[in-house]
């Protein structure tokens, strides 16, 4: 199998969840699929509520649209630049999260793209989406039929294992994969910087990166570092239209529960009716809550930063990430900083 044919395949894909992602009409078959087969994709979008209530339609597709992006022709040929496929195929079992939708995309392309075989194994929060677009890969690329598989029960004879979840199940992990060579991913979360001279607009683009997937995502913004003296009413403001993420009943029992405890425990909050501010150094907060606390000097920020260096995912700033993109990673934005695909081709 070459490269090449994979990169095209891939393409084709990217420009399906694309289409699905902006929720377009279907045309003609050069999306690569039938109008049927098309309606039927859109069905299982709609649905995805029903067996995760996180999963609204507007998540799946924002997912789709943000993995489609980067499927193409152009970026998969850069990316893969250095690399080439492998000779002898390795079974590589990965064990995916459910926390957004097709949070485990980016290792899948990793290992198809790698030439190796995908053994995933999905959350039963998240097992429909993904076995679905590979079905459709296959349809484009029928050889790669032999190169993956899908599974909520145990996995066998991997040679490798790449396994996200979080702290607790660090242990499970070491203990029933760490002989194999692996890649474990626990609890991670994302900060952003403000310096006090952001726009409205940049602040309501921070707003993205802290409700979009409603927060639920390790690239999801969790804690605001502010100078002294900051006014949060410009936050407060800039944010307003993100207030909407109330409506979803999952979310609104976290930000009532949360309210309670919190305020019954005598701690000191901000509260906008859809979001509450607590000020901690604490880094992870809980949902429907945002963490924050004040810095005196570029120093304060550094000692920050290195200090939960390995709980850090992402940067938000002027001189970091992009406001709004903390959830727009490219091809070679790799989790936890670590380069998955060089990984897998040097097994």
């Amino acid at each position: 199998m070459k490269q090449e044919e994979i990169i095209s395949a891939f393409a084709q894909l990217g420009k399906l969840m694309r289409a699905l992602g902006n929720n377009e009409g279907w045309s003609d078959f050069s999306i690569g699929l039938t109008e049927n087969e098309f309606s039927d994709m859109n069905s299982l979008i709609k649905s995805q509520f029903h067996s995760n209530g996180w999963f609204i339609e507007d998540n799946v597709r924002k997912s789709l649209l943000a993995l489609g992006s980067q499927l193409t022709e152009p970026k998969l040929t850069s990316w893969l630049r250095e690399y080439s496929v492998a000779e002898k195929p390795k079974k590589v079992g990965v064990i995916m999260a459910g926390n957004i939708p097709l949070v485990g995309f980016h290792d899948f392309l990793c290992v198809i793209c790698s030439g190796n075989f995908a053994l995933c194994k999905l959350s039963s929060t998240d097992r429909y989406l993904l076995p679905t677009l590979a079905k459709f890969l296959i349809q484009f690329l029928p050889s790669l039929s032999d190169r993956m598989e899908f599974t909520e029960a145990r996995m066998n004879g991997m040679e490798a294992v790449i396994a996200t979840g979080n702290d607790n199940s660090l242990q499970y992990f070491e203990q029933y994969f760490g002989k194999l060579p692996h890649i474990f991913r626990k609890n991670r979360t994302s900060v952003a910087i403000i310096d006090g001279s952001e726009s409205k607009e940049h602040l309501s683009k921070l707003g993205q990166d802290i409700f979009g997937y409603f927060g639920l995502g390790c690239r999801n913004v969790s804690h605001l570092l502010l100078p002294i003296n900051y006014d949060l009413d410009q936050f407060f403001g800039a944010i307003i239209n993100h207030s909407s993420i109330i409506d979803n009943n999952k979310y609104a029992n976290n930000y009532d529960y949360n309210k309670a405890v919190y305020l019954m425990n005598l701690h000191n909050l901000l509260d906008n009716n859809f979001v509450l501010l607590r000020e901690s150094e604490e880094l992870f907060s809980p949902l429907s809550m945002i963490h924050f606390h004040y810095y005196s000097s570029p120093e304060d920020i550094q000692n920050y930063l290195e200090k939960h260096t390995e709980k850090i995912q992402v940067v938000v700033g002027s001189n970091y990430t992009q406001f709004g993109e903390a959830q727009c990673p490219n091809l070679d934005d790799y989790a936890d900083n670590l380069n998955v695909l060089d990984w897998l081709v040097n097994l």
